[in-house]
């Protein structure tokens, strides 16, 4: 089983000079699956962990403490994209896009963080969710990379019309 570092930042070639920067939420979190039924008091309590966690993780990231500094007194990213990727607890089918409540979770807490002014489609693109590899607890990890003004991948205004 491959061990996912806390956070990590990457350049990426063909994505020019912005790098990418990892966020992995610690294992064995309760997760909001969009097919199950629940209270909204439970649901609430989890939404709130899940920001927190992810606020967490990005304070607890050198890189992206480092980058923030540089970035005041505005936000990290202008724009951004984000993708979620699930590590499920065990082996099988799953539908990754069924763990939207989760991943929307988590990226209020980059809001929260200060990495993005809002999570509106104006600044973000994404969370596109993907389904990674078996770890035990299951995971959520955040791979977020900053865009230019009038970037979009993919060329999203040609599809809309």
């Amino acid at each position: 089983m491959t061990t996912l570092t806390l956070c990590a930042q990457a350049t990426v070639p063909a994505a020019g000079p912005r790098p990418l920067y990892t966020v992995a939420l610690p294992t064995g979190l309760e997760l909001i699956n969009s097919n199950q039924s629940q209270h909204r008091a439970r649901r609430a309590r989890i939404v709130k962990v899940l920001r927190g966690k992810t606020q967490e993780a990005v304070t607890e990231c050198p890189a992206l403490m480092d980058a923030l500094a540089a970035a005041k007194p505005g936000p990290l990213f202008q724009r951004a994209h984000i993708l979620g990727i699930l590590h499920p607890n065990t082996a099988g089918r799953r539908d990754p896009a069924n763990w939207y409540p989760s991943f929307k979770a988590c990226v209020d807490g980059l809001v929260d963080a200060g990495l993005l002014d809002d999570d509106d489609h104006t600044r973000l693109l994404g969370p596109d969710m993907r389904l990674g590899h078996k770890v035990k607890g299951s995971q959520l990890v955040l791979v977020i990379r900053g865009l230019a003004p009038d970037e979009d991948w993919p060329n999203l205004g040609a599809v809309a019309r």
